[in-house]
């Protein structure tokens, strides 16, 4: 099994028709678009889905982008972090529900991982991190992703890919990015399609396959043979 990284989705804000802001408006009232996508730890992009409505839950924007022709594509043996958005199946590894995760809930002392799922969840947070940041240093690079536009929903969709792909760019011809440096953690070729993940329900197999990761890694960590 290989880790190619961390996906999630990420709210930027648009300017649409008075009649469409409703399917724009999201929990917090902002009008915004869901975007998706995954990076590796190098914090480039992989993938990314701009369009959907800021009312659309995350797993209904993974659903459509593993559906497309030329969408998502996780080959079979491998699988991207996520947080609970997300069902734990294959490819798409969670953290445990009900414990403990955040980064700020860890420490010495009283706060280190008390069991295995503690420890699980401690270095999966550290770990999808890194799409947490990557979708900070973009907005942090970019201010149009910072406040809506007024140039059609369209143009401004194609905006935030223009914007990834030149945050790609950025990131492959300079090393040592200063933004990067300044940036805080945020509590943020071809083949068959049989080769590929092409379904997002829950799998009981995966759940057993993340007990085992988790308990070897919390031995390793207290020394069990």
């Amino acid at each position: 099994m290989g880790c190619l990284g961390a996906l999630d989705g990420t709210l930027v804000d648009v300017t649409i028709p008075e009649a469409d802001k409703a399917r724009y408006r999201t929990r917090k009232g902002t009008i915004s678009v869901n975007v998706f996508a995954a990076c590796d730890r190098r914090m480039h992009f992989i993938y990314m889905l701009t369009g959907w409505e800021g009312s659309v839950a995350d797993a209904c924007v993974l659903r459509d982008a593993i559906s497309r022709p030329s969408g998502f594509r996780v080959p079979h043996g491998n699988y991207y972090l996520c947080d609970n958005g997300y069902a734990n199946r294959d490819g798409f590894l969670t953290p445990y529900k009900m414990v403990r995760y955040h980064l700020h809930e860890w420490g010495n002392g009283p706060s280190t991982p008390q069991n295995y799922k503690e420890y699980f969840n401690m270095n999966h947070a550290k770990a999808r991190n890194v799409i947490e940041r990557t979708f900070g240093l973009l907005k942090k690079r970019w201010a149009i992703m910072r406040s809506p536009s007024f140039y059609p929903i369209k143009i401004q969709n194609r905006i935030i890919l223009a914007c990834a792909l030149l945050h790609n760019f950025i990131r492959n011809e300079m090393p040592n990015d200063p933004l990067d440096e300044d940036l805080q953690s945020v509590p943020l070729n071809q083949s068959d399609d049989e080769n590929f993940i092409d379904s997002v329900q829950l799998s009981q197999s995966w759940s057993n396959w993340r007990d085992n990761l988790a308990l070897e890694m919390y031995n390793n960590w207290r020394g069990v043979a």
